[in-house]
């Protein structure tokens, strides 16, 4: 019952979301990808915000029903049909009437099983498509043949781009760099990478400021940004391709740079969080997957500490991919100086286990069932002047180990990830 009420709530809601887009006609920036889509979404919306009255995806609002939801500026009703009633006729009254409707949506746009993207694109009409990042072994390939049919899907959305539209690509990614052929609009590119039309340089992490910075050149201008409240390189790449995005609506390039100083990623994307007995958590609950870990494990490796602390739930989704892709992390993990290492849930004991196979201290391991287990140890665990990593996928509710060993836990409601009643009924 429930999945049939879902599939009309779906088909109410997409069909009154396309007389919207058709009635108001807003600009439309498409993020996709398999990792940084929320970062980069909300950094494209903190420039264009500069000059025009935008809306962006709440959350990581990019599936069949969080698309359309944006779109009439809804928030999910989750199992309640008295708010999904009230959705709906919202929708059906901005139909008729909004006499404040955005000039621009910026959107992200997801996948968890093929179709998905077809599905989106056919009534969607993005005017500006970014797309950051493919992993090897990306999330959702689980219900993929190959990590090659999840790129395929995902870049279903660039057949909707006209001549006049723009594709703003990640060029440090060999497979979104080849996606290029695959549309008629004009190409934008930004990486670290020499030849990309946006440039990032001069990386850094400043430690005391608990931020980063770095210089962007584009056509011969050149600008200091910086980020605060972020840690790791891989913040860069939002960064540079919410710029371009600026660039292809000729925004001013200074203006755009002065913008992202205040822009701030969302919770529980590796945000310095203050521990228990003066430590540093860096809360990346949020999801995970190989792209994301690596990178994360890759800054944490930069960082200097007493000690350093990995706290790593499973990485879910990834089919048969799955004891690899865990495995695979012991070597980023010792790369990176960890020296204790937390296994959570049944995937994630493949770390460990990857992790012996490198002679890593198996004192220094310890494996848990679920996070609440986890959090209750690490208190023990966790010293003064330790730097503590802690992610994991969605459904492994690493944010509750964060609840756990944060110094003010009163304030979790702002800081971390998953607050909503919706979630912590779960």
């Amino acid at each position: 019952m429930k999945t049939v009420l879902k599939k009309i709530i779906v088909v109410i809601i997409t069909l009154e979301a396309r007389m919207v887009l058709w009635r108001y006609k807003p600009q439309i920036a498409a993020v996709t990808g398999s990792v940084g889509k929320t970062s980069t979404k909300d950094a494209v919306a903190a420039v264009l915000a500069g000059e025009f009255k935008i809306r962006k995806s709440q959350k990581s609002f990019n599936s069949e029903i969080g698309v359309p939801l944006v779109v009439l500026g809804c928030e999910n009703a989750w199992l309640n049909p008295f708010l999904w009633l009230w959705n709906i006729f919202r929708g059906l009254v901005l139909m008729f009437w909004a006499p404040n409707y955005p000039k621009w949506l910026v959107l992200e746009t997801g996948v968890d099983r093929p179709g998905d993207m077809k599905k989106i694109s056919s009534w969607l009409k993005p005017h500006i498509v970014v797309f950051t990042a493919l992993s090897d072994i990306p999330t959702h390939v689980e219900f993929f043949a190959s990590p090659k049919a999840v790129a395929k899907e995902k870049s279903e959305i660039l057949k909707k781009l006209e001549v006049d539209d723009f594709f703003v690509l990640n060029s440090d990614d060999d497979t979104v760099y080849d996606l290029k052929e695959k549309t008629k609009a004009k190409i934008l590119t930004y990486g670290f990478g020499e030849g990309a039309d946006l440039v990032a340089s001069n990386y850094k992490i400043m430690a005391d400021q608990h931020g980063i910075n770095f210089k962007v050149d584009c056509e011969g201008t050149s600008i200091p940004v910086r980020l605060f409240n972020v840690f790791g390189k891989h913040h860069v790449y939002p960064a540079l391709a919410a710029l371009a995005v600026g660039r292809a609506v000729g925004l001013n390039f200074v203006d755009m740079g002065n913008s992202l100083n205040s822009y701030e990623s969302p919770p529980g994307r590796f945000k310095p969080i203050e521990g228990v007995k003066n430590s540093l958590i860096l809360d990346d609950s949020y999801n995970s997957s190989p792209l994301a870990l690596a990178a994360a494990l890759e800054t944490m490796g930069e960082m200097e500490a007493k000690r350093k602390i990995a706290v790593l739930g499973d990485m879910l989704e990834l089919g048969k991919y799955a004891i690899e892709a865990h495995k695979s992390m012991a070597e980023f993990i010792i790369k990176a100086g960890v020296s204790i290492v937390f296994a959570v849930g049944p995937r994630a004991k493949f770390i460990a286990e990857g992790l012996r196979e490198l002679n890593f201290p198996v004192e220094n391991i310890f494996e848990f069932s679920t996070s609440q287990e986890a959090g209750i140890k690490a208190q023990d665990i966790i010293e003064e002047g330790d730097l503590v990593l802690i992610k994991g996928s969605q459904s492994m509710r690493m944010e509750k180990i964060v609840e756990e060993i944060m110094a003010h836990p009163e304030n979790k409601e702002k800081l971390l990830a998953r607050q909503e009643k919706a979630w912590k009924n779960r």
